[in-house]
């Protein structure tokens, strides 16, 4: 598709918190916000509602998508048919494939592209579940009362009891909830110690004495798996319900580097953590 043909895109981001200027608790939120930045693609950030998502899930987007008017009828009008879309992965595969984001990952070597898949697979698969445990298990009122800001406090503490409730049952059917707390701190902390080593060598390949963001697979530009660690490490940063692994990830100061620079140059209108 030609630039000249091609479509002209208009994004709405619902995050799950208004916030405006602000990363958001979701490692999932921040990671798309990241990869839309990447590309330089504007979008619309609101904060819409789990009942009102494709699939019951934040972040979800609103996606436009506008003919150029001498392609389209005068009797059609493709504004007028939004297309709502759920999951992060998703999102960003069904924006790919529009070519309203560009293919990262086209021109990445097979051996890193399994690297990229794996980085990917153990922050969403591995990691969030055991963040998940920290906040929901272990931090359970801050969590509450930050999902739940926007309801009276007597709504507040019965849905809160029930996301409860269905998280623990989730942790235990996937197996997290069947480990101890210091088998999944050390669980936790092996993972962040693992990204810390590929940052490292990333940034030893990179330019040293530049300000620029390097790339956790060491490459001039970033990869789907830049999108989501700075998704996860912000997550971590910005959320007061999981004390141990802000911790843990601000022992780490390449890690802090790399967000920093990544913040620095794609999300200078955000409010940093602290």
């Amino acid at each position: 598709m030609s630039k000249s043909n091609a479509p002209e895109s208009k994004l709405i981001v619902y995050r799950g918190w208004l916030e405006r200027g602000k990363h958001v608790w979701s490692p999932f939120v921040v990671k798309l916000e990241a990869r839309l930045r990447f590309a330089g693609v504007s979008y619309i950030a609101e904060a819409g509602s789990t009942q009102k998502s494709p699939n019951g899930k934040i972040p979800y987007v609103k996606f436009r998508e506008v003919q150029p008017s001498d392609t389209i009828s005068s009797s059609s009008n493709l504004e007028d048919i939004p297309t709502f879309l759920g999951d992060s992965t998703l999102i960003i595969k069904h924006l790919v494939e529009r070519d309203v984001l560009p293919n990262i990952n086209a021109k990445v070597p097979p051996a890193a592209n399994a690297q990229d898949l794996a980085i990917r697979a153990l922050l969403e698969d591995k990691l969030y579940f055991y963040h998940t445990w920290e906040r929901w298990g272990e931090n359970y009122y801050q969590m509450r009362d930050h999902i739940l800001s926007a309801l009276s406090y007597p709504i507040r503490v019965v849905v809160g009891l029930l996301i409860y409730r269905k998280s623990m049952q989730t942790l235990h059917g996937q197996g997290t909830g069947r480990y101890t707390a210091s088998e999944i701190q050390s669980f936790r902390q092996e993972i962040w110690e693992g990204i810390n080593a590929l940052l490292l060598s990333a940034k030893f390949e990179a330019d040293d004495a530049s300000t620029k963001p390097f790339w956790v697979l060491g490459g001039k530009g970033p990869t789907e798996s830049d999108a989501t660690l700075f998704g996860f490490i912000v997550s971590v940063l910005v959320c007061t319900a999981c004390p141990e692994s802000q911790s843990l990830v601000k022992r780490f100061p390449v890690i802090l580097e790399y967000a920093d620079r990544i913040h620095d140059t794609y999300f200078p209108d955000y409010l940093k953590w602290e």
